[in-house]
């Protein structure tokens, strides 16, 4: 079995790589295997863009039966607690269109600029159809910005408007890219900070890189 473990930064995976080295043998500078799992850490860098043009690059030279995203993200929801680890069952672009005089968002969808079930998309939204598969942790629904909300006023528009659980800034461009080619999936996010007027004194980046590697290396150690 061939996964490739996807990531926006390095830092996001190093525990995982660390886990890797002990566990693993080294074949290359990405790639590692055991028995009969051969495993292919990747950065993509931040946001969209990049993570798409780079999933596109990698899909056309590696073929892997499992593409497993982590990384962190904002908490929309206040149920979910700092270092809580989340399988994304779907994904939405948050900020793809046009804004009215009143700053409210008319999204690419109402506009009519994409089909609201025009492939891959389902009634507007990315779907992950394998997620009952990863069924050991909790899902949440994302979506993914290109600027991190941090204004009461952002905040409460784009929670009316898509009432989603957990904000990131790469997670669609990994469901879109999946989707495209056809490729199993799999985004575990954990919570590091709540989405909320800007102060990063409350975030907890370390728990949630901890948490969501211990996830992965869980997993990873349950397919071996």
């Amino acid at each position: 079995m061939k996964i490739a473990v996807v990531s926006a930064t390095t830092f996001e995976q190093l525990p995982f790589i660390t886990y890797l080295d002990q566990h693993f043998m080294k074949k290359s500078f990405f790639q590692y295997q055991k028995g009969n799992i051969d495993i292919f850490p990747f950065v993509t860098g931040v946001g969209l863009t990049f993570t798409a043009y780079g999933l596109a690059k990698f899909f056309n030279t590696n073929k892997v039966d499992l593409a497993i995203q982590i990384g962190v993200g904002g908490a929309y929801n206040k149920a979910f607690n700092l270092g809580e680890v989340y399988n994304v069952s779907s994904e939405q672009f948050g900020d793809l269109g046009a804004e009215e005089k009143n700053g409210n968002l008319i999204d690419a969808f109402e506009l009519g600029l994409i089909q609201n079930n025009q492939a891959p998309f389902s009634h507007g939204k990315l779907l992950n159809p394998d997620v009952d598969d990863f069924n050991f942790l909790p899902s949440a629904k994302g979506l993914t910005v290109h600027k991190v909300n941090g204004s009461l006023e952002s905040i409460q528009k784009i929670t009316n408007k898509y009432q989603a659980d957990i904000e990131s800034m790469e997670g669609a461009g990994f469901f879109y890219s999946c989707l495209m080619e056809d490729i199993k999936f799999l985004q575990l996010r954990a919570i590091s900070n709540y989405v909320e007027e800007r102060n990063k004194d409350n975030w907890n980046l370390e728990l949630a890189i901890e948490q969501v590697n211990k996830a992965l290396i869980e997993l990873v150690d349950t397919l071996s």
